[in-house]
């Protein structure tokens, strides 16, 4: 399969991340309050609600940023209790609302420190006679071919995220999750980001953090809502557009009409 589909498109020995009864308190507030999650392989799930519903609380428990309790297994693996740099190294990897790159360096370098993360200090300080494979095909996946040489510094907003999943790839990450990739893009790169999420997606639990309604719509396999820490809905994007629940969360009232007599689902 080379695309994403509703509950994944692979089998029985691929790659999940199952979530049970995740917890995480801030002084007695739950940001997370028992959240069950099944995120498998193949099926591009988009994470959305209101402002302050989880959403980026429960990505940085899922990566050991902050103490949780309950249950995340990544592939019968358990990472509750892990530090972050064990998790990075089974597999998951996530993105920032700014992109974390090394300005100076080239897109090339950038990707050859990312894919040098299990080699020792003599080895990184070698330089390198040959791209390795995995580099180039990342460069062809991300599109930046042409602009290996270029400082990630220069790079337009989109291509910096696009290089930071980029560097996720080259350390072999099947497991993705994007804090809000499209934010600050112009449409072209939004729809072009959507293109890179569904090559990636095919072949890896991709779970995206988004506001951003419209390219959810476009891109989403299947939707979680989130509300006060918990999930009120989960399914398609239809699914979830339908649920009254959902449609009172985001609009105050359990139905909105468009202009054009059709539902509306945007966020307030």
């Amino acid at each position: 399969m080379n695309a994403p589909v509703y509950g994944g498109n692979a089998g029985m020995a691929s790659d999940y991340l199952e979530i049970r009864d995740l917890r995480v308190t801030f002084d007695g507030f739950h940001a997370v309050d028992g959240v069950d999650l099944t995120l498998l392989q193949g099926d591009l799930r988009f994470l959305i609600g209101p402002n302050g519903a989880g959403k980026t609380t429960l990505v940085d428990a899922v990566t050991g940023l902050v103490p949780a309790t309950g249950s995340i297994t990544k592939s019968g693996i358990e990472l509750v209790g892990k530090k972050t740099h064990k998790i990075a190294r089974l597999g998951v990897g996530r993105t920032f609302q700014t992109a974390s790159v090394f300005e100076e360096l080239s897109v090339l370098q950038n990707l050859d420190i990312a894919a040098g993360a299990g080699r020792s200090p003599w080895q990184l300080l070698r330089r390198r006679k040959d791209v390795l494979p995995e580099i180039e095909e990342a460069l062809e996946t991300i599109g930046l071919s042409a602009h290996r040489d270029t400082p990630a510094g220069i790079l337009a907003h989109g291509q910096k995220q696009w290089l930071e999943i980029g560097m996720l790839l080259v350390q072999n990450a099947d497991v993705l999750l994007l804090d809000e990739p499209v934010a600050g893009m112009s449409g072209d790169e939004r729809e072009e980001t959507g293109r890179l999420l569904r090559r990636i997606g095919a072949q890896r639990t991709v779970v995206v953090v988004e506001h951003d309604m419209d390219f959810m719509r476009a891109f989403a396999t299947s939707v979680t809502v989130l509300a006060r820490g918990k999930v009120i809905a989960e399914g398609t994007v239809e699914e979830v557009q339908n649920d009254p629940q959902v449609q009172e969360v985001y609009l105050g009232t359990a139905a909105a009409v468009g202009a054009d007599g059709t539902d509306t689902f945007q966020e307030a």
